[in-house]
């Protein structure tokens, strides 16, 4: 089975070179096989090979094909669930822990890229505006939470004034700004945690989809169209596009399609313009708009989703008009890139670890979170392999409940469901 290369976007355009691998050819055996190679697979490959465990890694196209060499890019705190609502689900210390796992996450890419050299152009700085009168009080309301409970303090509330001697617009009211989150070339920090995971002894295959695994006392084998990998633990890494491989994880998360487009270079100077401080930015909206600066001075805009499943309407035309929305001033610049790519998510968009069998482990749902605590999470599936599965198991705590409808209704059932956010988006 042969790779599909990379969507053409501009992380494609700007990644550095990193090797084509070969398919898995025949039978190997292993400590552990993961399956998926974004960064979630990337990290538990590494994080178990600095533990001195053999690991097969499998990819059905390239390393980095799917969300991971896609995204948004935005590494920030916490989870898409929200602390109230982890609270509500695994009770207040629970949700600390959580809390603590993902602010390890943020600490964690720093350290991996400055222990493997990897040049992904990591930019510090986050910045949550405010549409409307509500989310400036929802933004004051998280300051004060983040600072009182949580004690973090490297979020401050940026007002009208001085956001707007910082972004080119006139579209925000206030905004949350964290010096401890920030942005980055996501392929290439990818491909570097693969190059850096490959030089640990990891063997990575690449154009090799998993077809099925059985978990039988102490072994697992996993099935691929030209071989078979014998392994002790497998780690399942490849949300929505594991399908048939892992059937049992389908219905606890869906794909929804989430776009981007780049600009043509605007210049150095024209770019600062637009972000003053370079941070990554993001509303409030529960259809958002977010953006940030590219090292080459593009301005990268992504906002607009689609839950339908259906590709006929025009994502690049209306992700520019999202744009022109934000900075009008930016009406006769090209746009050189546009691309999309599914994230999955699940029902109450707190990520979705655990165990299918005693050593078959999985990690999905990051719904839209998943730049920092993809990393992390590889951490904490190393770590319960090798036996400390404590931050784990509080993962695995988290109740996941299936989207209704079942397969043929499901997606029209998000669908409805999430016209009520838009319409509460325009109030």
């Amino acid at each position: 089975m042969g790779s599909t290369p990379h969507v053409r976007s501009y992380y494609a355009f700007s990644a550095h070179a990193a090797p084509e691998r070969p398919a898995l050819a025949g039978s190997l055996d292993c400590d552990v096989c993961v399956i998926g190679a974004g960064i979630a697979g990337c990290s538990t490959a590494l994080h178990l090979a600095e533990k001195g465990l053999a690991v097969v890694l499998l990819e059905e196209q390239r390393v980095g094909w799917g969300a991971s060499g896609r995204s948004g890019a935005q590494a920030i705190y916490g989870v898409a669930a929200g602390q109230a609502r982890l609270e509500r689900l695994i009770g207040a210390s629970g949700a600390r822990a959580v809390w603590e796992v993902s602010i390890e996450g943020l600490a964690l890419i720093r350290e991996l890229i400055a222990r493997y050299s990897i040049q992904c152009d990591w930019t510090p700085g986050h910045l949550a505006v405010a549409v409307k009168e509500r989310h400036v009080r929802e933004l004051e309301a998280e300051l004060h939470e983040l600072r009182e409970r949580y004690g973090y303090p490297s979020v401050s509330y940026m007002p009208r004034e001085e956001l707007r001697a910082t972004l080119a617009t006139e579209r925000y009211l206030g905004g949350l700004y964290d010096t401890n989150s920030g942005h980055l070339h996501p392929l290439n920090y990818t491909l570097g945690l693969a190059a850096a995971a490959e030089g640990l002894g990891v063997r990575v295959f690449e154009g090799t989809r998993a077809a099925g695994f059985a978990a039988n006392g102490s072994q697992v084998r996993v099935r691929t169209a030209a071989g078979e990998v014998r392994a002790r633990y497998l780690a399942l890494c490849g949300n929505v596009y594991l399908g048939p491989t892992a059937p049992p994880l389908t219905s606890k998360i869906m794909a929804v399609a989430t776009y981007i487009v780049a600009t043509e270079p605007l210049g150095a100077e024209r770019a600062r313009r637009l972000i003053a401080n370079n941070a990554a930015v993001s509303d409030m909206n529960w259809v958002l708009d977010y953006f940030r600066r590219s090292a080459d001075h593009r301005l990268l805009f992504g906002g607009r989703v689609n839950y339908s499943g259906l590709t006929s309407f025009d994502a690049p035309g209306a992700t520019r008009a999202r744009m022109l929305r934000v900075f009008p001033q930016l009406e006769g610049v090209r746009i050189e890139y546009a691309w999309g790519g599914d994230v999955d998510i699940t029902l109450n968009r707190a990520p979705h670890f655990g165990r299918l069998a005693p050593n078959v482990y999985f990690l999905q749902g990051f719904s839209g979170h998943g730049m920092a605590l993809t990393g992390i999470a590889g951490m904490l599936v190393a770590e319960a392999i090798t036996g400390t599965a404590g931050r784990f198991d509080v993962f695995a705590r988290i109740p996941h409940g299936n989207f209704p409808g079942g397969a043929a209704l499901r997606r029209p059932a998000l669908v409805l469901a999430m016209l009520y956010y838009r319409i509460r988006d325009l109030l």
